[in-house]
């Protein structure tokens, strides 16, 4: 006779703030049917987001913890990540209030599918195995094409969210191709084995390279990186801003962390089979995004190539294979999100006015003279610019200064040469803007702004942020350090 079989429980402890999230997400949506309350989904999605920041600050221990079978883990490096996707997730959703209030978007569903993203990265973040990570990536996806689609009546918005469903279905099938290969070549999903299988070695080269071929294809995809780039202008232009301001930001985090649990914790035996593919890839990606940037009139698409240049800058971290170049990409990602932030954030502020199209701060030309008519605005907007290209005293300098030390470090000192050209270049483009807001003459019918002062305050700290963090970037800089430390010890 069988002895019954003894089911043990996982720890829920290291995923208690994705349970949260994901009760309170199913909470929102069905008080969002129960009661025709427009202010009580925004509320709680705040409350939800500070809970879950309170939750991972309290079950944060320096030691790694696995549960759910291997599928999960929780270290250093998950949990900052995840504190900055819920600033980051909060900043979005307060600077769209307006925005949204004014087009009839202010509903449950953007709420709703903010926080579903937001336990799409979560899961990306945390996941130790192929299946979680593909489950993260897929909620996060299905998510922001909702999202990019949420303007109905626009036909630019629903263009824009079928290229985005196409365009990322395939991305998908590349990605499940190149883990059905691994996993084939491996024997199995989960990523610290896979990685030992690997170290040990493997007959089946050819697969493997193969493998690595699609999974790195499907990664750039979601980076936003060149060849991969196409959808990334049309997306941000298509969507409405404050969707495009939530794409801009805190998926980066989620995208940061997919390609280090990929590349470092599975694949880094294979590390001279991936280096000098994501080398091709940023390389690529500093020339098409800076060089492309500099032709736009449109300052969502400039952002848009902008990004481009800038996940370029952080595969380099990533491409330098060493713990210096990890450290300085997670240092990088959140200075880039902090930035993208302010950035995007300001273009929705200044979109205000109603559903006439010609009052969307869309255009370089909305922004002329924009110091004669609010000052502040134009400083918080300089100062972002100012940081993207890379110049001190901003985070955006040292950003890109601990990415070149850890190529020089590891060896790539030509490919250091190369990504400063290009962010010469780039800085052309950011401080045209700055021009045009201090030196241009203000339209006749420019619109006189009147201060909303929650958002005008979140973006004052955001921006006054960018600039504290360049003048002193030595905790964030030590704090990805000591993360990095203990997640790949």
């Amino acid at each position: 006779m069988n002895s019954p079989q003894i089911t043990t429980l996982p720890d829920f402890m290291p995923a208690m703030p994705e349970i949260f999230v994901l009760a309170m997400a199913c909470a929102i949506l069905l008080l969002g049917v129960i009661t025709r309350d427009r202010l009580l989904p925004y509320v709680l999605t705040l409350f939800t987001l500070a809970g879950a920041t309170a939750i991972t600050l309290f079950t944060s221990v320096p030691q790694v913890q696995i549960t759910f079978s291997g599928q999960f883990v929780d270290d250093a490096m998950a949990d900052v990540l995840k504190l900055v996707a819920y600033f980051a997730t909060a900043a979005v959703v307060v600077y769209s209030r307006p925005y949204l209030a004014e087009r009839g978007m202010f509903k449950v569903e953007f709420f709703v599918l903010a926080l579903f993203a937001l336990l799409g990265m979560m899961v990306m973040i945390s996941a130790n195995h192929f299946l979680p990570l593909y489950i993260g990536l897929e909620l996060l996806s299905l998510s922001l094409y909702a999202m990019v689609a949420l303007q109905r009546d626009s036909a630019q918005s629903t263009e824009a969210a079928m290229k985005y469903f196409v365009l990322g279905a395939l991305a998908s099938g590349f990605l499940l191709y190149g883990m059905s290969l691994l996993y084939g070549v491996t024997g199995t999903l989960e990523l610290p084995a896979m990685a030992q299988v690997l170290q040990a070695g493997v007959k089946e080269q050819t697969v493997l390279v193969f493998g690595l071929v699609f999974l790195i294809a499907g990664l750039g995809f979601k980076l936003g990186v060149a060849p991969f780039h196409m959808w990334v202008p049309d997306i941000y232009h298509g969507a409405p801003s404050a969707v495009t301001l939530f794409i801009g930001s805190a998926p980066k985090l989620a995208a940061f962390a997919f390609t280090i649990r990929l590349l470092v914790n599975g694949l880094h035996p294979e590390v001279e089979n991936w280096q000098g593919m994501l080398a091709v890839m940023a390389v690529l990606s500093l020339a098409i995004g800076n060089l492309a940037a500099i032709m736009q009139t449109n300052i969502k698409r400039m952002l848009a190539y902008s990004t481009i240049s800038h996940m370029g800058f952080l595969l380099l971290g990533v491409a330098s294979g060493t713990f210096a170049g990890y450290a300085a990409g997670m240092f990088y990602v959140i200075a880039y999100v902090l930035m993208s932030l302010g950035s995007f954030g300001l273009v929705v502020y200044l979109s205000r006015g109603g559903s006439d199209p010609c009052l969307e701060a869309e255009n370089i030309d909305d922004f002329r003279g924009l110091n004669s008519r609010n000052p502040w605005l134009a400083a918080m907007m300089a100062i972002l610019m100012f940081s993207m290209a890379g110049l001190p005293p901003f985070v955006g300098f040292y950003a890109k200064l601990a990415i070149l030390q850890s190529l020089v470090g590891a060896g790539f000192t030509w490919l250091a040469v190369v990504a400063v050209m290009f962010s010469l270049i780039g800085a052309f483009y950011y401080l045209r803007l700055v021009k045009v807001l201090y030196f241009d003459t203000p339209k006749a019918d420019a619109p006189v702004y009147t201060t909303i002062p929650d958002v005008q305050a979140l973006l004052s700290i955001n921006v006054v942020t960018v600039l504290l963090l360049g003048i002193m970037p030595q905790q964030l800089i030590a704090l990805c350090t000591y993360a990095m430390q203990m997640t790949l010890q």
